[in-house]
């Protein structure tokens, strides 16, 4: 709000001048800044009016320190505890050395989503399930690259009756024909026996130049999709000389009452997240 001033104090201003020689009233206005023949050798000081308004930063739309702060894996040295930690235990359990490292989230096959780590290798796609609150690996995926046959793109889409909808897309790897899949571990949550994986990225992308690298889609498809097709090459089975299928559709995720997604997702229940105190 504007505020206006009282005027004692103010001085008029006569206008009559007694010949050329007399300073005009713009000199007067201005910091002394000459004499007579000579310029003032100290530096020039020019006074400024304070400002009234004041500029507000608004900030990053997509990220927000305490929200930032509620996930473990942001906090100062869990990820790259979790980065040594996981590269020890593969090079002593495969041999094998890790050539990249991403942060995603993973919706299963009943849209649940969980929080995953995936490790890129010359022969192996590695995805973990990470508790960053103990730091220790709870569980596994192996998975061979040349085992890999469809990659697709897309958005997400889900059936016409379905109750939780999610917007967004994602990536889908497929290691095996969905027809393939029995009809106990379609409807079974819990199953480990889906022949695919659909990831999108993690909700902490923005939080930092760091996150933005290991968090992000692109970034992980482009170092993927050579390194299957380099597994292929290498191959001495019938996967030799195949050729990897990468396709742009939409991703499908069948679901229809969606309760206990909607449940999970909501709250978060997928990922390592600092819950708060729970007493009674």
């Amino acid at each position: 709000m504007s505020t206006i001033g009282n005027f004692e104090g103010f001085q008029p201003v006569s206008l009559k001048q007694d010949d050329d020689d007399q300073p005009s009233e713009v000199d007067h206005l201005s910091v002394k800044e000459k004499h007579v023949g000579k310029e003032d050798p100290r530096p020039k000081q020019i006074s400024r009016q304070s400002s009234v308004t004041k500029s507000t930063l608004y900030p990053n739309p997509y990220h927000q320190p305490y929200l930032s702060r509620k996930y473990f894996v942001t906090r100062p040295g869990t990820i790259e505890t979790a980065m040594e930690d996981l590269k020890g235990h593969i090079a002593e359990a495969s041999g094998e050395n890790i050539q990249g490292f991403w942060l995603l989230t993973e919706i299963d096959h009943w849209n649940n989503e969980k929080e995953k780590i995936l490790m890129l290798t010359d022969q192996t796609l590695f995805i973990c399930k990470y508790d960053f609150i103990m730091l220790s690996c709870v569980q596994m995926q192996k998975i061979p690259l040349h085992a890999i046959c469809r990659i697709c793109l897309g958005k997400f889409v889900f059936p016409g009756i379905s109750l939780d909808k999610r917007p967004g897309e994602g990536l889908r790897i497929s290691w095996g024909s969905p027809d393939e899949q029995s009809l106990l571990s379609r409807w079974n949550p819990w199953s480990t026996e889906v022949p695919y994986a659909t990831f999108t990225e993690h909700p902490m992308k923005y939080t930092s130049e760091k996150f933005l690298e290991i968090c992000k889609l692109s970034g992980f498809t482009s170092k993927l999709i050579p390194a299957i097709q380099n597994a292929y090459k290498t191959s001495t089975g019938s996967e030799r000389g195949k050729e990897l299928m990468v396709l742009t559709q939409p991703i499908l995720i069948e679901t229809y009452m969606g309760l206990m997604s909607f449940i999970g997702n909501r709250n978060k229940l997928g990922y390592s997240l600092a819950r708060g105190s729970i007493g009674f």
